[in-house]
């Protein structure tokens, strides 16, 4: 009896030892495991301001500042950029909810958490820090403007959702019934 309880740990415990180096290994065979790892599509937030300006013209560059590196004009530094990145690498919100975008643009009115000059984006690349000009580039923004800043960084970073809700097509007219039942399909 003890014989056959002491043949029965060591392969549990042989099957329990395979199981946890295969989870802790890269193995990630199809055929072993039926499926493939997904690959998300990424974004670099460094690519992303350059959309922002695509998709909303009329927001303020506030690329005027001189780089510390070059002595010219750092075009490249907007003020999309800088919120991108105080955002995402400052303080580390994650790009997809409005809710974070909306505490970030909080940070930039005064209502939210404190923005340190020494952390800011472009502090340490720009002669002059940028972070005055743009709280006030963003403070100059309407409601509007900023509702429409936030759906686009979302639309950005997560183009998956934004098609996900589609309004129904207006070419029908006549009024559907409701689909019953629905319950007999799930037998």
């Amino acid at each position: 009896m003890l014989a056959k309880f002491n043949s029965a740990l060591i392969i549990a415990l042989i099957v329990t030892g395979l199981v946890v180096s295969i989870n802790t290994s890269k193995f990630t065979s199809p055929i072993l495991f039926g499926i493939q790892p997904a690959v998300a599509q990424r974004i670099s937030p460094l690519d992303v301001w350059q959309q922002v300006y695509e998709q909303l013209p009329n927001l303020p560059k506030e690329n005027k500042y001189i780089s510390n590196e070059n002595g010219k004009v750092a075009e490249t530094n907007t003020l999309a950029s800088r919120l991108i990145r105080y955002h995402i690498y400052v303080k580390e919100r994650s790009p997809i909810y409005r809710l974070d975008w909306k505490l970030t643009l909080a940070d930039y009115l005064g209502a939210n958490e404190t923005i340190y000059d020494t952390s800011y984006p472009g502090s340490d690349i720009l002669r002059q820090n940028p972070l005055d000009g743009d709280r006030a580039a963003i403070n100059r923004l309407s409601r509007q403007q900023r509702d429409a800043l936030v759906q686009t960084l979302v639309n950005i970073f997560s183009p998956s959702v934004q098609n996900t809700s589609q309004p129904p097509s207006p070419s029908s007219n006549t009024p559907q019934k409701p689909q019953t039942g629905g319950a007999e399909l799930l037998k």
